[in-house]
């Protein structure tokens, strides 16, 4: 008797804690400590239109390696920035950068946001980068603003520890109240030119100074997670995205080091974007990985990226080829591995989100196609739900014209995953997420 699963190569079963731990969707791959992670990481460029990551390096290390630059890197959510700016950072500092990488929601308040928390939230985790490697430097302006505005705080400032605790301690403090962050901003925002001057003068040049003598070429800054700010109006009813890339564009470029800044996807469907690609380089953006062509012919270049990113959580240390032949220990078939990764439509964390479900609802392996289905129909009832009678109409006119337009455009259909972004040689496109495509609605 032919038995129903090829023989397997070797008798170590799938360890499905492991696995499931693999699949978390709302994890970042940290390349550079984790060895594990590196083992998880798949090159996507070649089926999202372009090197974006790749242009981003040589605008730092090979046009401008001494000449400050500030870019733009967008990206829809959960399409894998975090896990691509890890990237860079790694490339970055094997071409002898000193980088400085952090999350930006650690430091802010993402409701609400201004200039001077930024600059805040940057001059902390520089110092704190640079004091980690032995570099200390006497910013004596800081000294003394810091000892300025002791008394804003209920609670009293120790401006005698290290200046990175310090500002963390301030950063902490108006985190967590809107009456301190005010009486801060009050006192820092009239000054804040002078701030960014000394911020570069006191900071920034002698740190860049000192990390060419231990053989460094600069210093790169990436703050990531500033995608995700609240887009609230400020009290003059300007939207919080457009005040601080635009109003305050200009200071946000100013640092004398390299910058890059991940930017609100909305921006480029607003009016205000010519403003902005006067202030910035035109923005990098990230889109889905390809599962299929304009025309709707399946991009198998893509689906075979995507089935090694779910293999390479399950089998980390062999090779593409050998995982392939063991993906009937996780899918019953090869065929239900494919439906799972074109039903992501290229989004990498639906693509793990939906795995992760299957995994923790059944808990064993392999994986079939009735549990798959079983997800995927929850899955597209939860959207379906969240769909007006308008949106049904503009998601036909994406099916047909596979545009989208506006701002408009942006908040109902991507802003809520019902519509993804792709790229190819001839540009952009859109079309609708691929699980919502057996929706009746659409006919």
């Amino acid at each position: 008797m032919t038995p129903l699963y090829p023989e397997k190569v070797n008798n170590k079963k799938l360890d499905i804690r492991k696995f499931f731990q693999a699949t978390n969707p709302d994890r970042a791959l940290f390349a550079d400590n984790s060895k594990e992670d590196s083992k998880y990481y798949i090159d996507f460029s070649s089926v999202r239109g372009g090197q974006v990551i790749e242009d981003l390096k040589k605008t730092i290390a090979f046009f401008s390696p001494d000449e400050p630059t500030c870019q733009l890197f967008a990206g829809h959510i959960g399409c894998g920035k975090s896990t691509e700016l890890q990237r860079l950072k790694v490339e970055l500092q094997q071409e002898d950068f000193h980088v400085v990488y952090f999350n930006s929601h650690k430091d802010l308040e993402m409701s609400d946001v201004d200039i001077s928390d930024i600059m805040l939230a940057i001059t902390h985790r520089v110092i704190e980068s640079l004091e980690n490697i032995g570099i200390k430097l006497e910013p004596n302006y800081f000294r003394r603003l810091f000892a300025d505005m002791k008394n804003i705080f209920m609670t009293p400032l120790d401006i005698n520890v290290k200046l990175s605790f310090l500002i963390a301690e301030i950063s902490t403090k108006t985190q967590a109240s809107p009456d301190e962050r005010n009486r801060l901003r009050n006192f820092l925002e009239p000054q804040i030119y002078k701030i960014i001057e000394e911020i570069n003068s006191e900071i920034l040049k002698p740190g860049i100074e000192k990390l060419k003598t231990k053989g460094k070429k600069g210093l790169v800054v990436i703050v990531d997670s500033l995608e995700k700010i609240d887009n609230v109006a400020k009290p003059w009813k300007r939207p919080q995205h457009e005040y601080l890339f635009i109003d305050r564009g200009m200071q946000l470029s100013s640092l004398d080091c390299h910058l890059v800044y991940t930017m609100p996807l909305s921006l480029r469907f607003s009016h205000e974007y010519s403003n902005l690609t006067n202030r910035f380089r035109s923005p990098k953006v990230l889109p889905m990985v390809r599962v299929k062509s304009r025309d709707g012919e399946i991009c198998n270049e893509g689906l075979g990226k995507l089935r090694n990113m779910i293999l390479a959580r399950a089998f980390p240390d062999l090779t593409d080829e050998h995982r392939l032949s063991k993906v009937t220990e996780v899918f019953d078939s090869l065929q239900t591995l494919d439906y799972l990764c074109y039903a992501s439509g290229g989004h990498i964390r639906n693509l793990l989100r939906l795995l992760n479900t299957c995994i923790q609802k059944e808990m064993q392996f392999p994986i079939t196609r009735h549990s798959l289905d079983t997800v995927m129909i929850e899955y597209r009832s939860e959207r379906i739900l969240a769909i007006n009678h308008r949106e049904w109409t503009l998601l036909r006119q994406v099916v047909n014209n596979k545009k989208v337009t506006g701002d408009d455009g942006y908040q109902a259909l991507i802003r809520s995953m019902f519509v993804h972004e792709y790229r190819d040689s001839a540009g952009p496109w859109f079309d609708i997420n691929p699980i919502l495509s057996e929706a009746r609605e659409l006919d």
